[in-house]
């Protein structure tokens, strides 16, 4: 669950620390005050999206971290599969620059955006404010239901199926549509392979190949500098350099009899003539190597230019074309192997169809039994939510054999009759948007009993209902609470007062800043904070009294 919170310059949150609780937590305040704030910012811990826009202004970087305790195995195990410290807390972090870029850090090591989602998606839940928009999609509704049949391992079995199969058919769909066009591959591939065979270019020769052609064809220019090198250096009758360093030295010598400070000039003199002899000796056997032969000469530059040419050809660079040889001749013998045969292909893909049939008949057995048993659950649910004698159905719609799917082989939407006698029809057509909400938070609360996250927010989901049914979200928002930590941003009195604890949000306004602040609430601020809810911001002793008496029942 989370246990801190610290957001610093995030939209106009300036510093924010908070230690969170664990039970049903409700978060207040008017409208416009930045209620989701704090639940924005754990989403963009856990992943989300960030942009430059979501930093305060005038600031640098927004600097979001939250604590959790890990306690569960599989958080735990996660945490050890990628190195990454694995004691009872874990703390995740996230800045962003004003400049729109983002970093991640799990216990201190920066992470990716992606293992911040797979990590969150362990720990917390976030049912936001338009999730009953979301629940109109099939893909959604679909998901949902998987989720509250646990059929994570069969739809595997059926997504890796699938994929099987379906590369499979695309595989023997190239083979029988072009035969022709794979015969012409096969010639072309032989024959630029055959130009490169006899080329036969080592790794690492053509920038062998370029240097000494470089050193023949400037073989007489090397020579004569080598060679008058030489000359300087060691025999030259007008003074070379190695005499006149003989000679100072002499001098030299003479002088450090008198004088020991002449010591180290002389050795230094010394040590010069060493190395001036050394480089006249290296310039003569270079001399002597040097040696301007005109048919190696033009054998290396043909050798060089083929070379070049074939590089150009195949549009590379000349040092891959060996690279290009070894790929050419795998793709020639996988082209030629009778194991790629349409025969061959075909007897693999009707083992992949069957595999795949198998595994999404297991799966459509394990759906339509979860979809009874989320229909009872979620028509309970609506009962108790003011929709009495409401229904909630499941149509599973099964494709033909021959349609096959990622994600199985049925077509799943979700139907509701709002009201007594009149038939199913599907969610996404319901008109009332009262009713739309108040069936998508029964399927949520239904969804989320089978579920085993140590955190669940709810963020504006009571929208649209009021008076007892308020009072029942509220409860069951409660009694959820009692088995795992829950956030509620909520503008219902009766929610809020069924909490185990109160946030209230407040925005602070001054004649160059507005800046939004959180504060935990006592029990005479609850009553307060209920009080304005439920009256407004004029507080009377009569509003005081109900949300006193609100929150006593709230609290049983």
């Amino acid at each position: 669950m989370l246990t801190h919170i610290a957001i610093r310059d995030f939209a106009i949150i300036e510093r924010l620390e908070l230690d969170l609780a664990d039970g049903m937590t409700a978060i207040t305040g008017e409208t416009g005050a930045g209620k989701s704030i704090m639940l924005d910012a754990i989403g963009l811990v856990l992943g989300d999206r960030a942009d430059a826009s979501m930093v305060r202004h005038g600031a640098r970087r927004a600097d979001i971290s939250v604590t959790l305790d890990v306690t569960l195995p599989e958080v735990r195990a996660w945490l050890e599969e990628n190195d990454l410290d694995a004691d009872d807390e874990c703390v995740l972090r996230r800045v962003i620059t004003a400049e729109g870029r983002s970093r991640g850090y799990i216990n201190g090591s920066s992470t990716t955006v992606a293992n911040l989602k797979e990590l969150g998606e362990k720990l917390v839940n976030i049912h936001g404010q338009h999730a009953h928009q979301s629940l109109l999609k099939p893909a959604d509704q679909r998901q949902l239901l998987d989720a509250h049949g646990k059929h994570e391992a069969l739809l595997q079995q059926v997504t890796d199926a699938w994929s099987d199969w379906h590369t499979l058919r695309q595989r023997l769909d190239a083979l029988q549509d072009s035969q022709h066009a794979r015969q012409s591959r096969l010639d072309l591939l032989s024959f630029q392979f055959n130009e490169l065979q006899q080329l036969d270019l080592k790794p690492g020769e053509f920038q062998t190949l370029e240097e000494e052609l470089n050193r023949l064809t400037h073989a007489d220019q090397l020579k004569h500098y080598a060679l008058g090198g030489f000359e300087a250096l060691y025999e030259s009758d007008s003074g070379s350099a190695y005499a006149i360093l003989t000679a100072v030295l002499d001098d030299i010598n003479r002088a450090r009899e008198i004088d020991p400070a002449f010591n180290e000039a002389a050795e230094l003199l010394d040590s010069a003539m060493i190395q001036v002899e050394e480089a006249a000796h290296s310039l003569r056997n270079q001399a002597d190597h040097i040696d301007a032969d005109p048919q190696r000469l033009a054998d290396v530059e043909a050798r060089f230019n083929r070379t070049q040419e074939l590089a150009r050809k195949h549009r590379i660079l000349p040092e891959e074309l060996a690279e290009l040889a070894a790929s050419m001749e795998q793709e020639i013998a996988e082209l030629s192997d009778p194991g790629q045969s349409v025969e061959a292909l075909e007897q693999e893909h009707v083992k992949a169809e069957k595999a795949y049939d198998t595994a999404a008949e297991q799966l459509g057995k394990a759906r339509r039994k979860a979809a009874r048993a989320l229909e009872k659950t979620i028509t309970a649910a609506m009962q108790e939510l003011g929709m009495e004698g409401g229904r909630f159905g499941i149509d599973i719609n099964t494709r033909a054999e021959d349609e096959r799917n990622r994600h199985g082989r049925e077509d799943i939407r979700f139907m509701v009759s709002a009201n007594p006698g009149q038939p199913l029809k599907p969610l996404a057509t319901v008109a009332s948007g009262g009713e739309l909400s108040r069936i998508s938070l029964a399927i949520q609360l239904a969804a989320t009993t089978q579920q085993q996250l140590p955190t669940l927010i709810f963020d504006e989901v009571d929208s649209g209902i009021g008076g007892a049914v308020a009072e029942v979200v509220g409860r069951q928002l409660r009694e959820l609470g009692q088995r795992c930590q829950l956030f509620c941003v909520t503008h219902l009195p009766q929610v809020a007062a069924c909490a185990h604890h109160h946030l209230q949000v407040k925005k602070i306004k001054s004649k160059n800043s507005t800046e939004t602040r959180l504060q935990p609430l006592n029990e005479q601020q609850r009553s307060e904070e209920i009080a304005r809810m439920l009256g407004g911001k004029r507080i009377t002793k009569q509003s005081l009294a109900h949300a006193r008496e609100m929150l006593a029942a709230g609290q049983q």
